[in-house]
């Protein structure tokens, strides 16, 4: 039987002006910008899925801990995206980024490469750089980890 939903992690970074790192997808000719995410494996943790899938797609290991969101958030593909689910549920994480750009390295993991670029940016723009089927998503997403960030960064 297919699972309705991909056990899934979902990834804030912020950096201390409070800005949050934008990835450009690599399978897009146009930049499509996205926070990073991935699949949580067999036996994983939700925590461990996150730490890991930064480091595959970023590079990033110089990171702490800030908050996961209360709940899983859970988005559909649209018709056309033809996958074995119908979409993912995403455990979302915020880390505080304690490291220098110089470690942001997209070709780590030279089996899929998943971004082209990067750009840090207030998370207001969230919404509006996503895609339509994420947008619900992304604005809690925006809501819960804005006044988080806005804490930490205050101390």
């Amino acid at each position: 039987m297919t699972q309705l939903y991909r056990p899934n992690v979902g990834i804030v970074v912020f950096n201390q002006t409070g800005n949050v790192l934008f990835c450009a997808r690599s399978d897009r000719k146009e930049y499509c910008w996205q926070f990073p995410q991935g699949g949580i494996e067999k036996d994983e943790s939700p925590p461990d899925a996150a730490l890991r899938e930064l480091r595959e797609e970023t590079g990033i290991h110089s990171v702490k801990l800030v908050a996961q969101a209360p709940k899983p958030l859970r988005y559909d593909f649209p018709d056309f995206i033809k996958l074995p689910f119908k979409g993912q549920q995403q455990h979302w994480f915020l880390f505080y980024f304690t490291g220098q750009d110089n470690e942001i390295n997209f070709e780590l993991n030279s089996q899929e490469i998943e971004f082209k670029a990067y750009k840090w940016a207030s998370i207001d723009l969230a919404p509006k750089m996503i895609v339509e089927f994420k947008k619900g998503v992304y604005n809690e997403v925006v809501k819960v980890f804005k006044p988080l960030i806005k804490q930490y960064l205050k101390g």
